[in-house]
Order: structure tokens, then sequence, then C-alpha cells
């Protein structure tokens, strides 16, 4: 495989090709904890925070106040792209700078926070904020189209990347702004875009959770795109074993968001495909591969 992710679309449905595996513990063994810890985010150009905070915890360092405090504006700021930069850019929207100064008027104007779920049709239609772009989606996508609906993930002690939902939504599994969307569109591209907005309202008002999860014997770490999970094992302060799973690695599994997403895009909408895969933003580069033809 390639260090990409590779997509096919045919008309039997998506093909998926994503890319091998780093040899991530292959790296770190027998290597010292603390130069192992150092390495983690070296090696990744995304996420480093998350991965730094996660890795550190998994290794038996303990978390810092400063990893905290990194991992919380890695997070504001990716979000913060998304709805300033790259998403306007894929839906025609004329992009923006990324806000200084009060943030959460520039984010959601006036309310300076989520709509609440029956306002929301409201807050799309004044167009103030990032509200141009969710009532974009709204435009382009009907209710039920690119839609995954997945039980939210759980590593489970092997680690092992199943069909399961791994994004923002998991740390706001009981937002009514959410459930109203769920109800109307369905976990589609809407969906998924406000969920990372209420994930950014929580950045905002100091409600986000930066403490790693250690239950079980895996750490889990909030990242912008889900939650990493890690587990090490340790021996003589030197690196006996590790594990990595990414939001990536769900979104890629079989049957997991990204196949159900594209499976769900109705025919006739095969141009909306690279939207769709960003609006679910896999870390990986992605190719769109033409299908072959006998």
């Amino acid at each position: 495989m390639s260090a990409a992710l590779h997509i096919v679309l045919t008309g039997a449905g998506p093909r998926i090709e994503p890319p091998a595996p780093p040899a991530l513990e292959a790296l770190l063994l027998h290597r010292r904890v603390e130069e192992a810890a150092l390495l983690v985010p070296r090696i990744f150009n995304l996420c480093r925070a998350a991965q730094s905070l996660g890795g550190r915890v998994a290794l038996g360092l303990p978390a810092r106040p400063e990893d905290r405090a990194a991992l919380a504006d890695e997070i504001l700021r990716d979000h913060l792209m998304r709805f300033f930069v790259l998403w306007p850019r894929a839906l025609g929207l004329p992009p923006a700078p990324l806000p200084g100064g009060d943030v959460a008027r520039a984010v959601f104007g006036p309310p300076g926070r989520c709509p609440a779920p029956d306002a929301l049709d409201r807050w799309l239609a004044a167009g103030a904020g990032v509200a141009p772009v969710l009532a974009a989606l709204a435009g382009r996508f009907a209710p039920g189209e690119a839609v995954a609906d997945l039980p939210p993930a759980d590593p489970g002690p092997a680690l092992d990347a199943a069909a399961e939902e791994n994004s923002p939504w998991l740390r706001h599994r009981t937002s009514p702004l959410l459930a109203e969307i769920e109800a109307r569109y369905g976990r589609g591209p809407l969906w998924r875009a406000a969920a990372r907005l209420v994930d950014l309202e929580a950045c905002l008002t100091g409600q986000f959770p930066t403490t790693p999860d250690t239950r079980g014997g895996i750490v889990r770490v909030p990242a912008a795109r889900g939650t990493y999970s890690l587990s090490a094992r340790v021996e003589d302060g030197r690196v006996a074993a590790f594990r990595r799973l990414t939001p990536t690695d769900h979104l890629c599994a079989r049957g997991g968001a990204l196949q159900l997403s594209l499976e769900s895009l109705r025919s006739g909408k095969a141009d909306l495909a690279p939207l769709v895969v960003g609006i679910l933003d896999p870390c990986v580069p992605v190719v769109f591969d033409e299908a072959a033809h006998a």
C-alpha cells in the first residue's frame, strides 16, 4: 500500500484502500520511555499535542499542565481552520482569516454560543459567524444522504479498528443540537460539522476535557478528529510493547463511516464525494482513482 488513502467510486459501491499502518511499535521498542515519549509526536505530522500527551501517559510518565494546554490549543485551531479556511474553500465560499479577539462572536455570531435546537434554522438563515458553512452543507446534502449510523467507538483491550463512530460526537453524545440535526438529517456532513462546532464551543468555554482517560489500562486522549487510544508495556524502563488506535483507523475500517457515507451518497452526486471525505477528515492524503473498465 502507499502512504495515501485511495478511493475508487464504482457502480457496486466505493472501493477503499487505506494506507499501510506505520510501524510505530518497531520504532519504539527497547527505547527508554523518555526517549520514546519524545519520538511519538515527531513521527506524525498531525495531532502532535494529542499524541504527545497520550504517548507520555501510556508510557507511565505524568501528564504535564503544558501538555493539556497545548492539546486544547491544537484542537481549537484545527476546528477554526476547518470552519474559516478549508471547508469554505471546498464549498465555494470565501475563506477568512482565523479569528482573534472575540472568537466566540466570530464563530457563532451575536449569540456567542451554539444555537438552541429550536433556533437552528434561524441561525442558519441569519448567516452570522460560520453559519454559512453549515447552511451550505444543509443545502448540498438531502436528509439521509452521505450518512453513517454506527455505535460509539470502544477500543477494547486489543485496540482493534472496528466499524464504530470515533469523532468529536463521542464527547457530546447528549448534545440537544446534535440530536436535533441527527433526527432531521441523519448522521451526515451537517451533523459531523456541527459536532465540531459543539466541540469548539467546549474549547472556548473551558469545558473541554484534556485529562486522559486511563480506564482498563488504555489511555484515551481527545483530538480534533475524535479520540486516540494508546497502550504500552514498559519493562526495566524501556518500551516492550506499544499500540495506537486513531480516529482514521475507525474511519477506514470495513463498514466504517467512510464506506457507509460514500455508499449513501445518491447516484448523480459523485462529484460531492471529495467534500464528504473532507468533512470526515482522514489524517492521511486522499487520492480518488479512476475505476478500471474492461
